[in-house]
């Protein structure tokens, strides 16, 4: 009975996965110019969502940049055309962490824009396997947030949050040494 019923389970999470997939499908014939276009929504989107969470009113002076990192995005944001500069060690952090990702947590996961505001870091992706999202939060607010559907709650899945958790304070160290580089004291005109 029981293996009857992991089975309908399977099943039916295999269906979800499917109908998913077939609802997202990308029918565009021009695929460089549709992600073009999707990292445009992005931007726009993440902006307003980040000044809408820290309960800031959105600037039109503030300015995105972003960098195609090994596959990945790293989107910098801040007011002027300097907070927009990476660093050697902003694109080595960048690539280490999404490499110890792979490493520590799963090697199936595909990974969203790394966005480095001025006082926080938000990074979010989706386990594949696990059909499980997740967003990590450092700074202001330092918090892991986790969605997904009909997960089955088994030790398979609190492994998972552990590792979630564990990789999680590596990359809280890690973001908070970069922020806190970025906000080093800036000299004053004399």
């Amino acid at each position: 009975m029981n293996n009857l019923h992991n089975e309908r389970y399977d099943e039916i999470k295999s269906l979800l996965r499917k109908s998913r997939i077939l609802l997202e499908q990308d029918t565009q014939i021009n695929v460089a110019k549709d992600l073009e276009s999707r990292i445009t929504q992005d931007n726009e989107y993440e902006t307003a969502l980040s000044d809408i969470e820290s309960g800031e009113k959105p600037s039109v002076k503030d300015k995105v940049q972003k960098y195609r990192i090994s596959g990945g995005i790293l989107a910098l944001h801040g007011k002027n055309r300097s907070e927009l500069d990476i660093t050697t060690d902003e694109k080595v952090a960048f690539q280490e962490t999404m490499d110890e990702f792979v490493e520590e947590v799963s090697d199936l996961v595909d990974f969203n824009t790394l966005n480095l505001y001025p006082n926080n870091v938000e990074w979010s992706g989706k386990l594949i396997d696990e059909d499980l999202e997740f967003i990590f939060t450092i700074g202001e607010d330092s918090e892991i947030y986790i969605n997904g559907n009909m997960i089955k709650a088994d030790q398979e899945f609190l492994d998972v949050i552990n590792k979630l958790q564990q990789y999680y304070q590596k990359l809280k160290s890690k973001w908070g040494r970069v922020l806190a580089t970025r906000k080093k004291t800036k000299e004053s005109p004399k």
